[in-house]
């Protein structure tokens, strides 16, 4: 990829790391595209089994470069539906290929996580966070409503009235109180994230991934449809999996009281 979007693959484990510590890894139309590409990439690439998501230099995302937002303003060249359609086909679109990666994603938040850096990290599977993290709805701060997939996933996570609470005024919410929330699914002192991040990826690296895949689809729609269609998808999930090799090697494993060795397929 570019220099300010790193990636890595080893043992399964498909490593993003944003690179732009000068600017707090605010991202930028291209850093986007490219980040949009590698989850696509990922989920479509069988030896890919875990994704982790992470930043260098001290803020994991600061949000979307507010430096080109201001540019735009400045020269007017609005046009009506132009910012809509680049909204859609943009920041929406980044969060989107998130929660359509059919493999594990694991965001690892240090320093900021603000505006679409913190939508990021909850569409994400799961959210591991330094002690030091916090995370921000920045967007009341410049004026602007909550976008990038914000007033579609805060809701459903924490609820209604928090979630209108963290947008209104766009305080900082610290570690461990998005924690207690519910955001972030472990907050690890900073010498042992890299231990914590190696058990956590070893795992899912090694577990049935279209189990997961298909568990995590059936997650992430859960809240937008009725109870009917929430038990036709789930059974017609598991009929698909049921003809997996990994479903065969699950069964045949514990009838022979052996670990088993997934393939993720």
């Amino acid at each position: 990829m570019t220099e300010t979007v790193l990636r890595k693959t080893e043992n399964g484990v498909l490593t993003i790391t944003l690179n732009r510590p000068e600017a707090a890894n605010a991202i930028r139309p291209d850093d986007r595209d490219g980040l949009i590409e590698l989850f696509a990439a990922a989920d479509a690439d069988p030896e890919i089994r875990v994704v982790v998501l992470r930043a260098n230099g001290k803020h994991f995302c600061s949000g979307a470069d507010v430096v080109k937002l201001a540019d735009g303003h400045a020269k007017n060249v609005k046009r009506v539906t132009d910012p809509m359609r680049r909204i859609m086909t943009g920041a929406q679109r980044l969060i989107a290929s998130v929660l359509d990666c059919g493999k594990p994603v694991i965001t690892v938040v240090h320093g900021a996580a603000a505006g679409i850096g913190a939508h990021l990290a909850y569409a994400s599977d799961l959210v591991l966070a330094t002690d030091t993290a916090y995370f921000s709805e920045s967007f009341v701060k410049r004026g602007l409503v909550v976008d990038g997939g914000g007033a579609y996933l805060l809701p459903r996570l924490i609820g209604m009235q928090r979630a209108k609470e963290m947008v209104f005024f766009g305080d900082k919410l610290s570690a461990a109180e998005a924690f207690g929330l519910g955001l972030v699914n472990r907050v690890v002192p900073e010498e042992e994230l890299e231990s914590v991040i190696d058990e956590i990826t070893g795992r899912l690296a090694t577990a049935p991934t279209s189990s997961i895949a298909l568990t995590k689809r059936l997650f992430n729609s859960s809240l937008d449809g009725d109870r009917a269609a929430a038990f036709l998808a789930e059974a017609m999930a598991q009929e698909i999996q049921s003809y997996s090799a990994d479903a065969k090697e699950g069964v045949r494993s514990f009838v022979e009281r052996r670990p088993a060795e997934y393939h993720g397929w």
